[in-house]
């Protein structure tokens, strides 16, 4: 595609469409034996639009998907999009209340459901009741039509909607400080704004340009932005993924060596289990030009280790759901193997990204000094889904977004994490509040009172633990409670251990003081996140 008509496209569904009518065979996404080809991709997202309008689908509209990874998920985003819908992928991780919530907040009328799920979202529609149509991709245990067969009993015809920059393209549900997960809103001009330069011409980095014949594989899952992000990214520059259903080190090192893909996203931990499998020393990764992370910092040794092994560039990303993924990087020529001080950096912002450090008022503080990161830029979300309150509590007057995290900027510009101003934890990539935690532990009848906390884990970067204080004469089981918890929550937000106390730390306000929960585990640590 031109490089005018890139840069007037508002919408990324009129990108991928100029991307199918240039360069048509170019393969989109590659899922087992079977290629998708941009003009296929581009047609089935036609038939997908007419499918959705003749179910009555209207602009603005909210449409689902619970599934693993998969390119027609790509496709179904693609289709929605075209017609103005907005795509909601929703973590198949969770638990039948938690998908109903999403279900029920986002008011979704259509859920296209992959294999293995189907029995999910049955659970999940006694709460969700406004799920009329459900369409199974490659989901024999679905009993809706095939998308396949749907998508193909309607016309190819481009609709006549055009989207526009501003319009709402994606909705991915975030963990909830009060228990209650929020909807993101990301607009097509946040998806396209990692494409472009800033107000001064500042280009993007020679690492996020794309280069004819890349391969990226796409093995983090999609209802999370580093998953549906990275294929929106191919999409939108017109290169070729392969699509992992979910992540899995021998699969991933058996693509490795039969395709050439040359760029990764991966979590820390997602790292660490690659470099642990028996067959690394095996495999070539000669095309391998980059291997991108994020979610938590990597530890030296095991950058050290990557480097070795995989002899390629990394790439440290920092951002958010709320900021449409990255907005700040640590390049690769600042990944050294000796270590550094701006390897403990997360880089610099990115272009068209504006970071400051902002103290409790909101007022910028001195180089140096740790305080809370703010970030204004055309990636940031429109707002939270029906939630005005949680949307100005994020979003000042003025754009800039308070990340929730604490930090401070050197005088070369670099960012460094040192602490979360919010009590998230960060398990194996995963967010997690502890509030959604302790309404879920709190609902067993022998716990009185329970504090979540985060510690230091080598494998997961950080651990749930839960400290809890019993009823009086009731008898209550590390094993009890954490099986109880699974019935209500994801089992990535289960605690890993339990810790029974006779009492939590609060301030004189009852507020629970989790900095003297969190202190034994963390100590001799400078920084409180791992």
């Amino acid at each position: 595609m031109g490089e005018n008509t890139a840069a007037a496209a508002q919408s990324f569904c009129a990108v991928v469409r100029a991307h199918a009518e240039a360069d048509g065979d170019v393969v989109a996404f590659t899922f087992g034996e079977e290629e998708l080809g941009f003009a296929a991709l581009s047609a089935g997202a036609d038939r997908v639009a007419n499918g959705l309008l003749a179910l009555g689908v209207r602009p603005g509209e909210r449409v689902a998907f619970l599934g693993k990874n998969h390119p027609l998920y790509f496709e179904a985003f693609l289709g929605a999009s075209r017609i103005g819908a907005v795509m909601t992928p929703v973590n198949w991780r969770l638990a039948p209340p938690e998908v109903a919530y999403i279900l029920a907040d986002c008011e979704a009328r259509v859920v296209f459901v992959g294999a293995g799920f189907a029995a999910a979202l049955a659970d999940a529609r006694g709460e969700a009741t406004r799920v009329a149509h459900v369409i199974g991709i490659d989901a024999p245990d679905c009993a809706g039509p095939d998308y396949r067969g749907w998508r193909d009993s309607f016309p190819a015809t481009p609709p006549l909607h055009q989207p526009r920059g501003e319009d709402d393209a994606l909705q991915l549900y975030t963990s909830g400080t009060t228990g209650k997960p929020k909807g993101a809103v990301i607009t097509h001009g946040a998806i396209l704004s990692s494409r472009a330069a800033d107000a001064s011409g500042a280009a993007v980095r020679a690492w996020q340009e794309p280069v004819p014949g890349d391969v990226t594989l796409i093995a983090m899952p999609c209802f999370h932005i580093s998953g549906t992000g990275s294929g929106l990214g191919t999409m939108v520059a017109g290169t070729s993924a392969i699509v992992l259903p979910d992540y899995d080190p021998a699969k991933a090192l058996d693509l490795i060596e039969t395709y050439p893909i040359s760029k990764i996203f991966l979590v820390p931990a997602a790292l660490r289990i690659l470099l642990d499998h028996p067959r690394i020393g095996e495999v070539d990764f000669s095309r391998l030009r980059y291997v991108t992370y994020g979610a938590s910092p990597i530890p030296l040794e095991l950058m050290r280790e990557a480097i070795r092994v995989l002899g390629c560039g990394f790439v440290q990303m920092y951002g958010m759901t709320e900021t449409c993924g990255t907005i700040v990087a640590l390049d690769p020529e600042d990944h050294v193997p000796e270590g550094s001080a701006r390897m403990r950096s997360v880089g610099k912002p990115l272009a068209g990204v504006e970071i400051k450090v902002i103290d409790e008022s909101g007022s910028e503080v001195p180089v140096g000094t740790v305080g809370e990161i703010a970030t204004r830029s055309a990636k940031t979300m429109r707002g939270y889904w029906n939630n005005p309150e949680a949307t100005a509590a994020a979003i000042d007057a003025e754009g800039w977004l308070r990340t929730g995290d604490a930090g401070y900027l050197d005088a070369d510009g670099y960012l460094y994490i040192h602490d979360r101003v919010k009590d998230m934890i960060i398990t194996g990539g995963e967010n997690v509040y502890p509030a959604e935690v302790e309404n879920a532990l709190y609902s067993h009848p022998a716990v009185a009172d329970v504090a979540v906390i985060g510690v230091p884990d080598a494998r997961w970067g950080e651990a749930v633990k839960a400290c809890v204080v019993t009823k009086s004469g009731a008898a209550l089981s590390e094993a009890e409670l954490i099986a109880h918890a699974r019935t209500l929550i994801a089992g990535y937000k289960c605690p890993k251990s339990v810790d029974f106390i006779a009492a939590l730390p609060r301030n004189p306000s009852g507020k629970i003081l989790r900095r003297e929960l969190r202190a034994p585990y963390w100590e001799g640590r400078d920084r409180a996140v791992n």
